[in-house]
């Protein structure tokens, strides 16, 4: 699956002053890694954000945000961001992954 290149541009110009930032490719698209940990992502033209469980379910009363789905299995705390949502509230999302991210124990 190819991914939104302009997503993962403005990913990029969010993350763009921190030092502790890595890209991997996953899940058919693009992952952004902070600590190790994943943060944020894109997949299609979707942003990925990873959430608490109790915060994935929380969240998942909103319009445009859903759960993702691999092989038919849904991932809770795992959200796909799309529609005006994506458009509207780009950094809040972002800031909420990459505060998740940094709330675990950090990866080598």
């Amino acid at each position: 699956m190819a991914y939104n290149e302009g997503v993962a541009d403005r990913i990029r110009s969010v993350l763009a002053l921190r030092t502790d930032t890595r890209e991997q490719k996953m899940f058919g698209g693009i992952a952004f890694m902070i600590g190790g940990n994943m943060a944020v992502g894109v997949m299609g033209d979707e942003l990925l954000v990873r959430a608490s469980k109790e915060d994935g379910a929380r969240f998942l009363a909103q319009s445009d945000v859903r759960t993702m789905e691999m092989g038919g299995r849904s991932s809770t705390g795992w959200l796909l961001i799309g529609g005006q949502r994506l458009e509207d509230e780009f950094e809040l999302w972002v800031d909420r992954g990459v505060s998740y991210a940094q709330s675990l124990p950090a990866k080598k």
